[in-house]
């Protein structure tokens, strides 16, 4: 039997564990939406894994989890401060539920065109709210995707207002989905995301409303005969790191996780985008009836609850001009 001496036996310890010490320090991330995995958010998501795991040499490691599979938007949103999940996509309509201001981009007919959404997310109101929110949650918004233009699918053509009247309608469980239906006259049946399609196809419901590259991608024109182009919800994602998994990284690999999750936010914008102009005709090629209603009267309808906080509003009346003084 041959001994080793003592140094060349700590040499050899030392040398083994400086060869795990990587594997060992890996730290593994969880990102959860709720979105299809051929949709931009999906894909740029990925992308963001693959950047992050090269840009901190390894240290971390983010593995996406589409679809509602760990559960659906408010179970990811409470998921946050638990750790149990790290980071997610979630609708500012759902951030709002932390700190009421910050949903102001989802009431209906807020924006007047895209332009106007792009001045709000490069504005001073937009960081003084995510600074609000990240104070109030404790977690950490770092980036603003764009994610469509919500419009409304039905088995009928709906040209104003009163062609939604009772109409039972599909939206997600958030005050300002709740006032679009509640300004057109529609009874507003809030269903779980991953639970639509099967709702419309039963006729639970009698519409939903999505943006465009959500409707084609969910599917959902295969149990709606009418596109309806109401335009009425310039949607926005936020991309929101859980409390607890911010305050474990650097100040260096903050920077560097906020500037690879901004540039994942502009290439999925700039996908949606493209996407949603072409979709149109797309649609029609299906057979499906595409309408472009005049939308002046519902703006108008809108723009009665824009500061009722009984129907959903819970910002200022300052931040609302401010909001719209960022028009063209």
């Amino acid at each position: 039997m041959h001994f080793r001496s003592i140094p060349a036996v700590l040499a050899a310890v030392g040398a083994l564990a400086l060869a795990i010490a990587p594997a060992q320090a890996q730290t593994k991330l969880k990102f959860a939406h709720v979105y299809e995995t051929n949709e931009p958010y999906h894909t740029e998501a990925v992308w963001a894994a693959g950047e992050i795991a090269k840009r901190t040499n390894n240290k971390y490691a983010m593995e996406v989890f589409p679809a509602s599979a760990l559960g659906n938007e408010q179970q990811i949103n409470q998921a946050l401060p638990l750790g149990t999940i790290d980071i997610i996509y979630t609708g500012t309509a759902f951030a709002g539920s932390t700190f009421k201001p910050i949903a102001i981009s989802n009431a209906p007919y807020i924006f007047t065109d895209f332009d106007h959404w792009k001045a709000y997310r490069d504005s001073d109101l937009f960081k003084e709210l995510v600074d609000g929110y990240d104070k109030a949650s404790n977690n950490k918004i770092v980036a603003l995707t764009y994610y469509g233009a919500r419009h409304t699918t039905a088995n009928k053509a709906i040209n104003s207002p009163a062609d939604m009247k009772n109409m039972k309608l599909r939206v997600p469980q958030a005050p300002l989905y709740l006032m679009y239906a509640k300004a057109m006259g529609a009874n507003a049946t809030p269903i779980a995301f991953a639970e639509v399609y099967l709702a419309l196809q039963n006729k639970t419901v009698d519409g939903q409303e999505n943006p465009l590259p959500t409707i084609m991608a969910k599917k959902f024109y295969e149990v709606q005969t009418h596109i309806n182009l109401t335009n009425h919800i310039i949607e926005n994602l936020v991309t929101v790191v859980g409390g607890p998994t911010w305050n474990k990284f650097t100040a260096d690999e903050k920077k560097t996780v906020e500037a690879i999750f901004k540039e994942a936010a502009g290439r999925a914008t700039d996908a949606i985008r493209k996407s949603e102009q072409a979709l149109p005709e797309e649609l029609k090629k299906l057979g499906k009836t595409v309408t472009t209603p005049d939308l002046k009267a519902f703006r108008e309808a809108a723009a009665v609850l824009h500061n009722d906080a009984a129907a959903g509003a819970g910002w200022t009346k300052d931040q609302y001009d401010r909001l719209q003084k960022l028009a063209k």
